[in-house]
């Protein structure tokens, strides 16, 4: 399998898809790696993932190996940091870029520090590897429908990682660069939901910026497959999509609120804020490619294009603004995913009940 006898890095691996990803790998779905490394800065963080393991004495139903010890290691470093990327690249087979600054507000407010961390680390990766003439394998970008048109900090550095990692692939002879764009990971750390729970357990009022915002809703788990669809099938240069839906944020807010009598206010779009989210536009849909449960995109620079006279599948953008689930539909998706309020578990509802 694809992930056998791979030292794999995560950067940013204490996030929430960071998590997610280690659990995953760890169950051995694409095989057994001979080592996973999560690098981050915060010691905090990789503090508590690390007992998180330990305390599981026996094999789980995420985990199967025995010893585990062995095969999870943790590095503290910043992507920011040129001569931290390089010690912890060389030796990687696999690199996932998961670091990132992705509050909206936050980046508007601090541009430069999302320059350093957003476009500046996924260079550090690109550089030590060239510099050093590393044998990484496969390196995948993690990136966001804000980096399409984009229009605040956040996606216009994540559009930037996107085209460093891409052009790469004429610099780094042997090694693959691909990239994955999805929308709002449902529950991830800053997401609208985990807000909207802590709102509603207070009582209210659940404030909603706008009524007629609308976004993407995936599971981290659906985050994660498509990562993994693109480690398994992405041609170099090519950024993988899945084929997600949407909602308004209003229908997400009633679907959490149920029956409770909570009252709803409108506060107004935040800085940098977008009213609807793309994660193709109508210049990349000539470009892009029926993958079954995905849409490639293929590279922008011909020099990397792999696929002749590509047939569009695409007419229009792809847009959170099309094909919105109701209030309904949010509702059974939520249920799913364990994310009614009902289903609040950990230090959130520990404080609220």
């Amino acid at each position: 399998m694809i992930m056998d006898g791979k030292r794999v890095l995560i950067t940013g691996g204490t996030g929430s898809l960071g998590k997610v990803l280690v659990k995953r790998l760890l169950s051995g779905e694409l095989g057994t790696p001979k080592q996973i490394v999560v690098f981050s800065r915060d010691e905090a963080k990789q503090h508590f993932m690390r007992l998180s393991y330990l305390e599981n004495k026996s094999a789980t139903d995420e985990v199967i190996y025995e010893n585990f010890k062995n095969l999870l290691t943790f590095r503290i470093g910043d992507v920011r940091d040129f001569h931290s990327v390089s010690s912890v690249v060389r030796g990687a087979d696999v690199i996932f870029n998961a670091a990132a600054l992705k509050q909206v507000p936050s980046c508007e407010y601090f541009p430069f520090e999302a320059v350093q961390t957003n476009i500046c680390g996924p260079e550090n990766i690109v550089r030590a590897i060239k510099e050093n003439d590393l044998d990484v394998e496969t390196v995948v970008g993690i990136s966001t429908d804000k980096a399409c048109k984009p229009v605040n900090v956040m996606g216009m550095t994540k559009a930037l990682q996107e085209r460093v990692f891409l052009t790469a692939n004429l610099d780094c002879n042997g090694t693959r660069f691909v990239c994955v764009r999805y929308g709002n990971v449902l529950a991830s750390r800053g997401s609208v939901i985990p807000f909207f729970h802590e709102q509603i357990l207070k009582g209210g009022p659940v404030t909603i910026t706008t009524p007629d915002m609308t976004r993407f809703l995936l599971s981290l788990d659906q985050a994660v497959d498509t990562v993994f669809a693109a480690v398994k099938e992405a041609k170099p240069g090519e950024t993988y999509i899945p084929r997600v839906p949407s909602a308004r944020i209003m229908d997400v807010a009633d679907a959490l609120i149920e029956k409770r009598k909570i009252k709803k206010v409108i506060t107004g779009v935040r800085p940098g804020e977008k009213i609807h989210e793309i994660l193709i536009t109508e210049e990349e849909i000539h470009r892009t490619m029926d993958r079954k449960k995905y849409y490639a995109i293929a590279p922008i620079l011909p020099e990397l294009a792999s696929v002749k006279n590509i047939k569009p599948v695409l007419k229009d953008e792809f847009s959170s603004r099309d094909d919105l689930m109701n209030t309904k539909q949010v509702y059974q998706l939520l249920k799913k995913n364990r994310l009614l309020v009902g289903d609040v578990t950990g230090e959130v509802g520990e404080v609220l009940r």
